[in-house]
């Protein structure tokens, strides 16, 4: 297949965050960016109904643990708020 060559602008703050989610995944930003651009143009993760399951069983799995952990342990509940703030910027760039 030919490829096309673009020149594409980006805002700081969001080309930091692809520089960043790119370094993570040790992949270049020109292979990082083909990538997203070709997973929305196939349909994207938020445009089907596996999205909306996979968000609902995001989010019961959410409440449950945090029920859990409000009332069965109080004390680590911190804890594993902080991990996943880490984890969220580290695999999603958020």
């Amino acid at each position: 297949m030919r490829s096309t060559q673009r020149s594409v602008r980006f805002d700081k703050k969001d080309l930091e965050r692809l520089d960043a989610i790119a370094a993570d995944q040790n992949r270049s930003f020109a292979d990082l960016v083909r990538f997203i651009v070709k997973r929305h143009l196939d349909g994207g993760v938020h445009d089907n109904a596996s999205h909306l399951r996979l968000a609902r069983v995001c989010e019961y799995t959410q409440a449950a643990v945090d029920t859990i952990l409000r009332e069965e342990h109080p004390d680590h509940r911190k804890l594993v708020l902080e991990e996943t703030t880490r984890r969220m910027e580290r695999y999603h760039g958020a």
